[in-house]
């Protein structure tokens, strides 16, 4: 990863903006907001965010995904300095950015919420891991 000025901004990106990629936003401004800034963005949008992160969310960490996000367009961000695509079993959305890294997360939509649980625990982990490695390039 190349040096950048300031703190890097990581883009989470997926199709349509209203789940993986809007959790994984709420965690890293939560858990790594010193480190990096996050953005979440997407090739389509959704008029809402997906009610079962929004729920489940609220439930894991007291963080209201309705509150401070919305679906949004890769135009709407900053340019970003790492992208982290979530794994969208169909055409990810392609930015150009110094690092970039698919997470190959499955789509927890429609599952049930051991299935959901599943996944934001995975991207809270992978949140902390890329933080890490952040903290260490810094150094």
């Amino acid at each position: 990863m190349g040096q950048v000025k300031g703190k890097p901004k990581v883009a989470f990106l997926c199709v349509h903006n209203s789940c993986r990629s809007q959790i994984a936003e709420a965690l890293g401004r939560r858990f790594a907001g010193d480190v990096f800034e996050s953005y979440s963005a997407g090739t389509e949008i959704k008029d809402h965010i997906n009610p079962d992160a929004v729920r489940l969310m609220k439930s894991l960490y007291g963080i209201d995904l309705e509150m401070a996000q919305f679906s949004k367009l890769i135009s709407d961000i900053p340019k970003p300095d790492i992208v982290i695509t979530m794994g969208c079993n169909v055409s990810c959305p392609l930015i150009l950015s110094k690092s970039a890294v698919n997470w190959g997360l499955d789509d927890p939509s429609g599952k049930n919420d051991d299935e959901f649980v599943k996944v934001i625990r995975e991207i809270d982990y992978k949140v902390h891991l890329l933080k890490e490695a952040l903290e260490k390039h810094d150094n």
